[in-house]
């Protein structure tokens, strides 16, 4: 691909008088005759603006042969001895004719730019955005700091003031009951009644009602169909022109320019034959029928607060059975800073007859007011 070369030539600012916009061609200002200075403001060259796509410069290039001799002088110096800026190709200085040495300072401006605009920094941080940083920051710390003081404990000793217990007998009788079935499911058994609460046989009897119902839906093949389905590729679309530039520590850029091809989106479709389904429904036969089913038909529930747990009396019939629940609860105070209570829930009638009212009983509180019992070296 062919390369296409030009310079452009920069501009400065001239810190005397103010002057602005004096292009590189001149050493001094115009204005006031001010020498271009070695380092600071006076030797930061502004090139102009750039195509944001193409990178390519927005000014034009320079053609006349004055400017691009000077372009191509290569890095421009300055004097030991009266720091008077000259071109890099003399050898002596325009403003004193001293000669220039090894330690002359050249003009330093960069190497080559990057071919693409480079992205801008990371803007800062607005004030608004860090202030709800800390915020949140702060907010973490505060939740950390509570769940860490919340988690300490220390311990005191309370009382048993209380305990409790309820105790709850259901009643549940063997019933017949009608249900519905498939009857391609359905096989006809005798039910046999419970002995004692157990023993029992559902049963299935009287298998009666029947008639065809939907039962679900079936997928069946039904031909073929063409599905499409858009997508897009990249084809080459043309060329597009990429340029890349390079000062010359003179006050002038050497700007390269070439051809790239150019990639477009391009949609198009992306068909196959594929097979294609109906539903269809699917029908089956549903029956009534007897069968039998514990329901419960009765409870009763006994409470107290001593320490003999009792059962309510509930009496079963043939076709019964009693399913019974209990319930126990010890209740302890302690002074944390005022009375407070801790309630324990023991898992069984042995248990709930250890605890005894006045016993006292070591607990870990922590800084939350949550409490659990010290037992040996367990806590629980």
């Amino acid at each position: 691909m062919a390369e296409r070369t030009r310079f452009i030539e920069g501009t400065w600012n001239c810190t005397s008088c103010d002057t602005r916009d004096i292009l590189a061609r001149h050493r001094s200002c115009p204005s006031c005759n001010n020498p271009r200075e070695e380092t600071g403001q006076e030797s930061e060259f502004d090139f102009g603006d750039v195509d944001a796509s193409t990178g390519k410069s927005l000014r034009e290039g320079v053609t006349d042969e004055k400017a691009l001799s000077a372009a191509n002088a290569g890095a421009d110096w300055f004097c030991d001895y009266c720091s008077a800026s000259n071109r890099g190709d003399t050898p002596i200085c325009r403003h004193c004719r001293a000669e220039r040495s090894s330690t002359s300072r050249a003009l330093f401006e960069g190497s080559e730019e990057p071919l693409e605009p480079q992205a801008p920094p990371p803007a800062p941080a607005q004030p608004g955005s860090r202030r709800w940083l800390y915020v949140g920051l702060g907010i973490l710390a505060f939740f950390g700091t509570c769940m860490f003081w919340g988690s300490r404990t220390h311990g005191v000793t309370g009382q048993v003031t209380t305990t409790e217990w309820t105790r709850t007998v259901h009643r549940e009788t063997f019933q017949r009951v009608s249900r519905e079935g498939w009857r391609g499911e359905l096989s006809t058994r005798a039910p046999r009644m419970p002995v004692s609460g157990s023993g029992e046989v559902a049963g299935v009897e009287n298998i009666r009602g029947c008639f065809p119902r939907q039962r679900g839906t079936r997928q069946v093949a039904d031909g073929t169909e063409r599905v499409c389905t858009t997508k897009t590729r990249q084809e080459k679309c043309g060329t597009t022109e990429k340029c890349t530039r390079q000062k010359m520590a003179n006050g002038y850029m050497k700007e390269t320019c070439r051809d790239e091809p150019k990639y477009c989106g391009k949609s198009y479709q992306d068909c196959d034959t594929r097979t294609r389904y109906r539903s269809e429904p699917v029908f089956d036969v549903s029956c009534t029928y007897n069968t039998y089913v514990w329901q419960q038909v009765d409870t009763q529930v006994e409470s107290g607060r001593d320490s003999s747990p009792r059962w309510p009396e509930l009496r079963p019939g043939v076709h019964d059975r009693l399913r019974r629940e209990e319930k126990y609860a010890v209740h302890i105070g302690y002074d944390d800073g005022g009375d407070k209570e801790h309630v324990h829930e023991p898992k069984s009638e042995a248990e709930f007859l250890s605890w005894k009212r006045g016993q006292s009983v070591p607990l870990q509180v922590n800084n939350f007011g949550s409490a659990d019992i010290v037992a040996g070296d367990a806590v629980r």
